[in-house]
């Protein structure tokens, strides 16, 4: 079974405006319930164009509009929903899409923090349990597992149960579990990000 942190970006530059659309249309691995659903989707993200940004806005009335945010009234699947953010980083502003669950009222403010968080490495926004999805996404696969049994419903139900390969000095590598590191431990572990 494949493992996606809660956040995932799935184009590393800026989608031109056709692009973006392909991004959009773009088939994702999942159990047929996790598409339905929306699941699948939810938390994936990209960086766009301003022109882009400014069109959607046009396209449908939105569902949710405030400064620098909006998202569209066409839903993807279930409650998930495309999203467009218009944020400044670095004195720059920079335009971005993802899908959020929208029967969560905070997952537009999250995945904007994370996105802030992923494109500078300023953690200020974001809450324990994302700083644990971050690690937990940079974490190379080979280092990192699932205590006990793993279902589809894992994002939900078994999120406490992610362990991390860590060193512990006079002890050697040893197998934490993600839930367990201190904030301290967090704060070390947490992926940096060069200004550009």
């Amino acid at each position: 079974m494949r493992i996606d942190p809660t956040y995932l970006k799935i184009f590393a530059g800026v989608a031109s405006h056709s692009f973006m659309y392909e991004l959009l249309n773009l088939r994702v691995d999942g159990a047929p319930q996790d598409l339905a659903s929306g699941a699948a989707y939810a938390g994936r993200w990209f960086e766009i164009l301003q022109h882009s940004y400014s069109t959607m806005f046009d396209v449908l009335p939105p569902l949710l509009a405030r400064p620098d945010i909006f998202a569209l009234s066409e839903l993807k699947a279930g409650n998930v929903g495309s999203v467009f953010f218009e944020i400044t980083i670095h004195a720059r502003r920079r335009w971005f899409h993802g899908y959020c669950d929208l029967s969560d009222r905070a997952a537009p403010d999250a995945m904007r923090a994370a996105i802030n968080f992923w494109e500078t490495g300023d953690a200020t926004g974001l809450c324990r349990e994302q700083k644990l999805d971050a690690i937990w996404s940079v974490t190379h696969p080979d280092y990192r597992g699932v205590a006990g049994i793993v279902t589809k419903s894992w994002p939900q139900q078994h999120r406490s149960d992610r362990t991390i390969l860590c060193y512990q000095p006079g002890v050697g590598t040893v197998v934490t579990f993600l839930d367990s590191l201190t904030d301290e431990e967090i704060a070390a572990r947490l992926p940096r990000r060069e200004q550009r």
